[in-house]
């Protein structure tokens, strides 16, 4: 009997082909969808899942509590590890990594080659993180200075196949002996890692590891069995307070409590940490893809059953004789839900087909190594089985009732069929083209909020000019010792502007540290950002000035004696105006390992303008400029817009004049700003993809529906011709409820729309207003699609021969 029904419901796909083409078209599309949104939710849930005892392993960061807006920190202060390790028993292990963000020179021979994503860490990396070693063994990995454990890519690089053990390599001119490879394992690991050097080789004084005030590392926890996690962090606070700050000097007090995180949390729930070296997602984006995957299927589900029913009407008659001579209601619902699940298979088998072409383009795209192999993966086989049978029977149940619960009677006496079970659900096929059109309204209102924000991000004024400027870190002890000849060299190139070394350059790493007002007999700390800069730092960025001067090599004092504000550093400081702000005192614990306690004593010489220096994430800080060159490692390199390829060949020659034994690594300041909002770009694109499915399965449903209506109404159309309604009319007639349920769907959206983009947009420190155009765009949009695609069906009984139609009566 079951090899009957599939014969009959292959015969049906084969008879009505535009139909089953509409239909399984709509399926897989709205599975591929789905398809390709869950391996990236899948991807993006599988980080840190394969460390060892990960379970057991937390990062501890900081949180601020004391203000509107609390900010989260991922670096802490030395101290922590090493208090979590002496005075907490339910602690097995801590690990530090010190922050940095530096391209590395590796040598060997001859051989060179920039690499990042390098890790300095505590020699107790490897008891905290067992990865897999592909030579050597975690055991005393790092148990020298010297030490250096590589990745099997970057030892691949250097080696070849060769087992690169007790081998040499060089890191920025320090040598350092291969100890351990690590495989290539690493895709789902939250760190970046290339190599793995220890701590000691930074030979950091013992002193300023005992600093509470310098938040500089990421620090790890590894609980023993049992220990809860929840109550070290309570344990942890407590002791802070009670047994820490009392010791600690006024302007290194603790103002952040600390938190631990566990492991698996880290990549997708870290996205607005501030100073994350981490391999960051984000897990609203990964809820917002997941709903939109589940609002595709459904509205595809939707739109079979629409069509489905209006196809019904054109099998009265043969559920009619079906029924006269013996066939039962289950047997009629067997019959036609085995039809849906073979439609259902044929639009899955397309689907995977699909997903394996499209594959390739989305890992281009996110920069992943997804796989789509249905024979290495039995339970992704599984999972289209099971898609199958749930999405066949769940859209064809409905279908399958209305069609086996047609009276014989009735459909064989008339070719139409009316009332019955069609005028007592009628509400639930409009009730789907509501929820289809509001998820698409709703879907487009998103996509547009999400493009208006990043072109904002992308073009919004950042108080200085971040175009042609060329930038690099210095290399090599002969330009870090010149550096002011090396400046000069450049400024001489054809085409350069201006040129300036620093530390602290937008969109660059900056440093946050305090500054000490005195006022009134008391010395205050502030948290502002340090930026390392030259004399013409200002010229190169082309920043502004509100108030005094800028540095100037003629005032000698300026080097020791003076500093230079933002705007937003006059009011938080308390200076009042830019004007009142200028010969305001200042005093600075200067960052020197020898002498830590010195002190950099000046006053404000000026004022700049406010200027972005970092995302539009963040919230302008108070930023302090001052001259310090022990600091200075980046360079800036003003170009003018002609002949740029030639003036960066000249400074190419420039350095090579003064590092010739270092190849140059430049990019534009630009570029920096362009990869901050990578994800917001790659969002905005998804959104539109997956919102043109969404409107175009929409549209397969609604095609249905004015296919149905029709149908019913071909009698009526008839009639109307006779008495000399024009296409026009008619086409209106037929289009108006259809417009009417999408101005339902529209006014159910727009609550729902603002709710979720407004909570998206607080993300933002700077965002644009909630754009009303944007509802208004979307209804309009909506509203079109559906008038377009119902008109194509009213046309077509409007234009029709009324006889034929008529001819029965």
């Amino acid at each position: 009997m079951f090899k009957n029904y599939l014969l009959v419901a292959y015969r049906n796909l084969v008879r009505h082909k535009s139909f089953s083409l509409i239909n399984i078209s709509g399926l897989a599309l709205g599975i591929t969808a789905c398809l390709l949104i869950g391996l990236f939710v899948h991807d993006e849930l599988q980080f840190d899942k394969n460390v060892p005892d990960g379970e057991r392993i937390y990062r501890v960061y900081t949180q601020q509590t004391k203000t509107d807006a609390p900010e989260t920190f991922a670096p802490v202060a030395p101290m922590f590890a090493t208090t979590l390790k002496q005075e907490f028993p339910e602690v097995e292990q801590t690990m530090r990594i010190l922050m940095q963000n530096s391209v590395n020179l590796l040598e060997v021979g001859d051989k060179k080659i920039y690499v990042g994503d390098d890790l300095m860490v505590d020699s107790t990396f490897f008891d905290v993180f067992q990865l897999p070693f592909k030579y050597g063994s975690a055991a005393k990995a790092l148990s020298a200075p010297t030490s250096i454990v590589l990745t099997e890519e970057v030892a691949r690089n250097f080696f070849g196949d060769e087992n690169p053990i007790g081998k040499e390599i060089k890191v920025d001119k320090s040598t350092f002996n291969v100890t351990g490879v690590l495989e290539n394992s690493l895709d789902k690991f939250h760190l970046k890692v290339n190599f793995i050097i220890p701590l000691a080789a930074a030979e950091l004084p013992a002193e300023r590891m005992k600093k509470w005030g310098w938040q500089q590392f990421f620090t790890y926890v590894k609980l023993r069995p049992g220990a809860d996690a929840k109550q070290t962090q309570a344990k942890l606070r407590a002791y802070l307070n009670d047994k820490v700050q009392p010791t600690l000097p006024p302007d290194e007090k603790l103002t952040n409590v600390p938190v631990l995180q566990p492991l698996h949390q880290i990549h997708l729930y870290s996205s607005n940490f501030k100073y994350d070296s981490s391999v960051k997602g984000n897990i609203t984006y990964v809820k917002a893809l997941s709903l939109i995957a589940v609002f595709i299927l459904l509205i595809a589900g939707f739109n079979f059953v629409n069509l489905a029913t209006a196809k019904s009407m054109q099998r009265a008659k043969e559920v009619g004789v079906r029924k006269t001579i013996g066939a039962s209601q289950q047997q009629l619902m067997l019959q036609f839900l085995s039809e849906t699940v073979l439609l259902t298979l044929v639009s899955v088998v397309l689907a995977a087909v699909f997903t394996s072409l499209l594959l390739p383009a989305l890992n281009a795209f996110t920069g992943k190594t997804m796989e789509f192999d249905l024979l290495a993966n039995p339970a992704l086989l599984g999972v289209l089985v099971l898609l199958t049978v749930v999405v066949g029977l769940v859209a064809g149940f409905y279908p399958a009732l209305v069609l086996s619960s047609f009276k014989p009677v009735k459909v064989l006496k008339s070719a139409v069929v009316t009332d019955g079970i069609f005028g007592r659900v009628q509400w639930l096929r409009h009730g789907l083209i509501v929820v289809q059109f509001a998820l698409s309204v709703f879907l487009i209102i998103c996509a547009l909020v999400v493009f208006r924000q990043v072109s904002y991000l992308h073009n919004k004024e950042l108080g200085f000019n971040r175009e042609q400027i060329m930038f690099f870190p210095m290399r090599g002890q002969n330009m870090n010792q010149q550096h002011e000849a090396f400046k000069n060299e450049l400024k001489q190139v054809p085409g350069v502007v201006s040129a300036s070394i620093g530390y602290g350059f937008p969109g660059d790493q900056v440093a946050g540290d305090g500054i000490i007002v005195p006022a009134n007999g008391e010395r205050k700390d502030h948290p502002v950002t340090q930026l390392m800069v030259d004399y013409d730092y200002l010229k190169t960025l082309g920043l502004q000035l509100v108030a005094g001067r800028d540095f100037s090599k003629e005032l000698t004092t300026d080097k020791d004696q003076a500093f230079i504000i933002n705007e937003t550093a006059v009011k938080e400081l308390g200076f009042g105006t830019p004007q009142q702000a200028l010969g305001k005192r200042l005093e600075w614990e200067v960052w020197n390992d020898r002498n830590p306690d010195s002190l950099k004593v000046g006053k404000v010489i000026g004022v700049v303008k406010d200027f972005h220096y970092k995302s539009l994430y963040d919230k302008l800080e108070p930023a302090v400029l001052q001259i310090f060159p022990g600091a200075y490692w980046k360079v800036a390199v003003k170009i003018k817009s002609d002949n740029l390829g030639s003036s960066v060949d000249g400074v190419k020659q420039v350095w090579a004049k003064f590092s010739p034994e270092s190849p140059i690594e430049y990019k534009f300041l630009d570029d920096n700003f362009e990869e901050m909002y990578r994800a917001e770009d790659k969002l905005n694109t998804l959104l539109w993809v997956f919102t043109g499915i969404a409107i175009f399965v929409g549209c397969l449903g609604l095609f249905g529906l004015a296919t149905y209506a029709a149908e019913r109404r071909k009698k009526e159309i008839g009639i109307r011709k006779v008495l000399g309604a024009d296409v026009s009319t008619i086409v209106g007639l037929l289009s108006k409820e259809f417009l009417k349920l999408v101005l339902v769907a529209a006014i159910i959206a727009f609550p729902v729309a603002w709710y979720v983009m407004h909570k998206w947009l607080q993300d933002f420190a700077y965002r644009i207003d909630m754009p009303l155009w944007a509802f208004v765009v979307a209804a309009v949009a909506a509203g079109t699609v559906a008038f377009l695609t119902v008109s194509y069906q009213a046309v077509r009984a409007a234009t029709a021969n009324p006889i034929n139609n008529l001819r029965a009566e």
